[in-house]
Parts: C-alpha cells; structure tokens; sequence
C-alpha cells in the first residue's frame, strides 16, 4: 500500500486529462459558472495502473485518518466505482447512497446492509461546493450511522465549501487539493505563469469570474 501523495495525485490527473485546465477557453459548469479548469475524476476508473495508485492513496489516507472505520460508503454516481475498490482493499462493506430515494421496489435511498452505530466514511472523486456530498452525510446520519468523516480525490478549495463543512461538523481529507494542482501543472508546463494568475483568481469568487 503506497502512502499518499497530493502531488502525486495531482501529477496523475493531469496526465490522464481527469482535470484538463484551460483559461483561454473557459468550461461552463452544469452550475453556470463559468471555469477555467474541468475535473471528471471517473476517468480514473479507466486506467488500471493510475487506478491502483489511487486506490492505495485512499486506503492509506483511511488508515491514518480513520482507523475505526466499519463502513465504506460511496456518493452515487461518480464515487460508486472508486468506493469498491477501496472497501475491496480494506475488506470492508460497500454501501451507497442515492441523491434520490426509488421511486419502485424497497424505495431505498441508502443501497447495501448497515447497522446503527456503525463507523461510515464516505469516498467522493470531488469537492465543489459540498452540497450534494453533505446531502450523503444528512442521510448517513439520520439513518443513525456515525460518521468519522470524508475522503475524496480533489477539493476545489472553494471558502463556501470550507464553511459547508464547517456547519456540518464534518471531516474532510482529500488526496489532492487545488494549491497543489497548480504547483504540478506549473511545474510540468501545462500552464504558464499567466494561466496560474488567471486561476488563482477564479478560485476566489468563481460564481462572478468570466
């Protein structure tokens, strides 16, 4: 099991385009922001070697962070694939929960066995504003399981964010963060210095840049 490295992290997602970075011609968002920078971390899924890697970083992060845990438990859809894989690592349970409850069958919103009282951590590939990952963390909770805290591949760093967090009283590790993101991409000539300014500025106030 590789201890994990955030510029290692990074240096994996830039090269398998997971997070393609682009001031010039800036990403809309589902949101409508406007983004110079674009993060689909399932890609990841997509490339056994990098996969591992990344696999590995998660369980080590657990380990440290989060060693009495019971319970993996993933954010559908984009972190299902990537929770597999660590529960299967750490021979752990699986579960998952749905931004939606079914509309057939059991209705379930949470999907697999648990118990109350049970240690969860959540995996998720990304941290934007964490509103829909805090969602996952209301659920857990009502249905009475402990939460020890969250682990994800990248965090935009976003203040909001920050202060979702906060008001939530959760804990959060992330395998990369943005800081380090632009120190690999700068350091591996993905951008220049100007691009890093024009980034640095959006992470700021991203709901007004364009």
């Amino acid at each position: 099991m590789k201890n994990f490295n955030k510029s290692k992290t990074a240096a994996i997602l830039l090269q398998i385009d997971a997070i393609k970075l682009n001031p010039k011609e800036p990403f809309q968002w589902a949101s409508g922001w406007k983004s110079p920078i674009y993060c689909d971390n399932r890609i990841v899924l997509s490339h056994p070697k990098y996969r591992d890697v990344i696999v590995d970083f998660f369980c080590n992060m657990i380990k440290i962070n989060f060693n009495e845990i019971e319970v993996v438990a993933g954010v559908a859809t984009g972190a299902i694939g990537i929770g597999v894989l660590v529960a299967n690592q750490l021979n752990l349970p699986f579960i998952y929960v749905r931004p939606e409850e079914k509309k057939h069958g059991r209705k379930n919103k949470i999907e697999g066995n648990f118990y109350p009282k049970q240690n969860v951590v959540v995996i998720e590939d990304l941290i934007s504003t964490g509103t829909s990952s805090l969602r996952v963390v209301d659920e857990l909770r009502k249905n009475k399981l402990n939460l020890l805290g969250m682990a994800a591949i990248f965090n935009y760093g976003f203040e909001i964010s920050k202060n979702n967090f906060e008001k939530k009283s959760v804990i959060l590790h992330v395998l990369c963060d943005y800081p380090t993101l632009l120190e690999e991409a700068i350091r591996k000539e993905v951008i220049s210095e100007k691009d890093l300014e024009v980034l640095k500025i959006w992470n700021k106030n991203p709901e007004k840049w364009s």
